[in-house]
């Protein structure tokens, strides 16, 4: 496989920032075996490796691949959503949220605000993305209130490149995972960072600078990061953007053109809390979120605490660290992002990972603020359209 001078993770270690190259597509190749050659060959083939690619499944039903209009959803998900405890709420770590956008099926919810003055809202859709979904969905909101469905803006079947292959996670699967809607102000456009199981990572920009897009590879050469999950990118003050995935390990700045990294990655240090109570060696575990609030830097992600899929940050003055002060942001909040609306309030996007949370894949927005330390917590006074019916104005 030719390789093109980029950094990138060459596994799933990326999640504590392992360096490597970006790679272009290869041929589809056979799955590996270990089969004897001559008279005493066997028929049965070794089982593939994780990762390896594999010829495509026979096709799925219809409407499994997507969360919008036509959307088929599995009976995992009801039992899912029948089994929450919603115990979180009644501990009082996490408010009676009602999902955005009612029965729909949505994992690793991001919202933005866009160049256009709406937001945007995507995930991780379908009904099992462990198997396969049909590429990236996308809402539309003028008021974070009510939601319209943009549409499947990229597909596997319409525009993938090296994203076309069906890999070995236990089974053949082709799906995205945690895809990322961003708007880069300094390009005026829209990109997606994206990633697939059990482990490659890309990023897309819209051809027409609209959400819309259509969407193309901005990488060189039509080149993807081999390995890891989870995608995020950040634009700073003075227009650059910074690119860090799976559990935030390390973080790369991009070549103004998007193309690829400038520079190697820097490895991220940060003081791991007192108590013991989180060990590994990046800040979160998943799911990387980064952002800037009063000059200060939050890096973050998702992360199974005491039992919750919670969202983790730590704080720094300077972009590669180090950061300090981590700790446990939005109980049950593991898997969104964090955004500012136009009238300058924040919010985390959640979706729901954990027994705990009142609902379990479905889309929503829970408002922070800041304490004078700058952590991050939940606001006591959600608005209304955020809030099941019972709970408002309580």
């Amino acid at each position: 496989m030719k390789t093109i001078p980029m950094l990138i993770v060459a596994s799933l270690a990326w999640a504590t920032g392992v360096p490597g190259q970006t790679t272009q597509p290869s041929a589809a190749s056979a799955p590996a075996s270990n089969t004897p050659t001559g008279a005493a060959q066997s028929s049965v083939a070794a089982t593939p490796r994780e990762g390896d690619i594999v010829p495509a499944p026979p096709p799925r039903q219809k409407g499994l691949g997507i969360s919008g209009p036509g959307a088929v959803h599995g009976a995992q998900w009801f039992r899912y959503n029948q089994q929450v405890t919603g115990s979180a709420v009644t501990n009082g770590l996490f408010p009676p949220l009602k999902p955005l956008i009612p029965d729909t099926q949505v994992r690793d919810t991001i919202v933005i605000l866009g160049g256009d003055g709406n937001y945007y809202l995507t995930g991780s859709t379908g009904a099992d993305i462990w198997d396969h979904n049909d590429g990236v969905e996308i809402w539309r909101s003028p008021d974070l209130k009510k939601w319209d469905y943009v549409g499947l803006v990229w597909s596997f079947e319409k525009d993938a490149t090296w994203e076309k292959d069906w890999r070995w996670h236990r089974k053949p699967v082709r799906a995205l995972w945690a895809p990322e809607l961003h708007y880069i102000k300094s390009r005026k456009n829209y990109y997606i960072a994206h990633s697939m199981p059990p482990g490659n990572r890309g990023i897309l920009k819209s051809a027409t600078g609209k959400p819309e897009g259509p969407y193309v590879n901005a990488l060189a050469h039509d080149g993807y990061f081999p390995g890891g999950i989870d995608g995020t990118l950040f634009e700073d003050d003075d227009g650059r953007a910074y690119y860090t995935s799976g559990g935030a390990g390390t973080i790369a700045l991009m070549k103004e053109d998007m193309s690829e990294f400038e520079g190697e990655p820097h490895r991220i240090e940060y003081e791991k809390p007192a108590d013991g109570s989180w060990t590994r060696n990046s800040v979160a575990q998943e799911g990387a979120s980064l952002f800037k609030r009063s000059g200060k830097y939050y890096l973050g992600g998702a992360a199974f605490y005491k039992g919750r899929y919670s969202s983790v940050c730590a704080i720094s003055d300077n972009i590669y660290g180090p950061y300090k002060q981590w700790h446990e942001a939005v109980p049950c909040g593991g898997g969104g992002n964090y955004f500012q609306d136009k009238e300058g309030r924040w919010w985390c996007a959640v979706f729901g990972n954990d027994n705990q949370a009142p609902f379990r894949e479905k889309p929503a927005i829970v408002k922070i603020e800041f304490d004078k330390d700058g952590k991050i917590f939940i606001s006591k006074d959600q608005p209304d359209f955020v809030l099941q019916g019972d709970a408002r104005n309580h």
